[in-house]
């Protein structure tokens, strides 16, 4: 058999579709120390099909586990993220480039190459015993999902939930996967005593583009099933718009608050895609992939509410963008709501006055 002619190494490492991730490719982050190449063996066949990565969940002990910020763009200056990187694989995550602090791709290993924390509730309770801590509600899924499918087996998002209840400590969640229904037992109770809020992530009610644009999230019904039940246990929800994405998602608003308010929904916010670091380059591939006769559409709108830039990292105006198209968008969410009934609020209103410090263990019991 005649050896076939060697590909142009540029075909070896294009981007290709892999079924049920979000990244196609797995670039070099910003500071990998190492860098790599591919080589033709002299067996490439032009046809075959892109390698599916399985995902590796690595357990690993955090010295620390409440994150603080400062930013004026969020309602919350305490955070919990449970796993790092997130097998949910959203294409659009503005958390993949935090990868490349790891030593790894923001690409296919943000979404393969996990580490769970599985002492989160040991150092939560040991960080919400200091002295000299302030209540002030805890956000959990500010940067990577809690309840991504690696949950169900480590189970640190319920670690934290049950150290959180049992000090009364106020919460806020966001999740795109209907498996925040199985701590309805833990949520119910809290929401009683204002302690809780619940937001549910919907971008489209398209399960074709979900399937690409985030691949193992909940579909897009389900989520809007979580909303309605996690309403009828009595925990109050809302709906999360976001990203919203120009020419792709953005059709969808009215209908997505519509849906959200008839499960139960009482408020709804949005957010406009960011590309910050490696980001880009792996939203344009998905863009390649996935609608190329809109791609350049896309990110001209993007770059149009980015001051002519792919990303706009300055508070004030990286989570909504300025300019005619942002403006737009900020009234159609506006009389969409309005419409729907729906508050928009940045006020969460959650209980800090019934905290109450966990007891240091000892080996002598408590007296009272």
């Amino acid at each position: 058999m005649p050896r076939p002619e060697p590909p142009d190494p540029a075909l070896l490492d294009r981007p290709q579709r892999i079924k049920g991730r979000g990244a196609a490719s797995n670039p070099a982050g910003r500071f990998e120390t190492r860098t790599r190449t591919t080589e033709d063996d002299g067996w490439y066949r032009e046809e075959r099909d892109a390698p599916r990565p399985p995902t590796e969940v690595r357990e690993i002990r955090a010295r620390s586990i409440i994150s603080r910020n400062d930013s004026p763009d969020v309602p919350f200056t305490q955070s919990i993220n449970p796993i790092i990187g997130c097998e949910h694989g959203c294409v659009y995550c503005y958390a993949r480039p935090s990868h490349a602090y790891l030593n790894l791709s923001p690409g296919l290993d943000f979404e393969t190459k996990l580490f769970a924390k599985v002492n989160a509730g040991e150092r939560l309770r040991a960080e919400l015993a200091r002295p000299g801590y302030v209540c002030s509600p805890i956000n959990i899924g500010a940067n990577t999902d809690p309840y991504q499918p690696a949950e169900r087996r480590y189970r640190v998002t319920r670690q934290v939930l049950e150290v959180l209840a049992e000090c009364r400590h106020p919460l806020t969640i966001i999740t795109k996967n209907a498996l925040v229904e199985r701590d309805l037992d833990l949520l119910a109770p809290m929401a009683r005593d204002r302690l809780v809020q619940v937001f549910v992530s919907v971008t489209s009610l398209d399960n074709r583009l979900s399937s690409t644009l985030e691949p193992r999230a909940s579909a897009p019904r389900r989520r809007i099933e979580a909303i309605a039940n996690l309403t009828a246990a009595g925990v109050p929800c809302g709906v999360m718009v976001a990203p919203i994405i120009p020419a792709v998602t953005d059709a969808w608003i009215e209908r997505i608050l519509e849906r959200a308010v008839a499960a139960g929904a009482r408020t709804a916010g949005y957010t406009v895609l960011r590309l910050p670091w490696e980001l880009k380059d792996l939203f344009r591939d998905w863009l390649d992939l996935t609608v190329p006769e809109r791609a350049e559409h896309v990110m001209s709108l993007l770059r149009q509410m980015r001051g002519n830039r792919d990303n706009d990292p300055r508070f004030g105006q990286r989570m909504r963008g300025e300019g005619v198209f942002a403006d737009l968008l900020r009234q159609r969410f506006a009389v969409a709501c309005r419409k729907a009934g729906l508050e928009r609020t940045r006020d969460l209103r959650l209980a800090t006055d019934l905290f109450q410090p966990p007891r240091p263990a000892s080996p002598q019991g408590s007296l009272f």
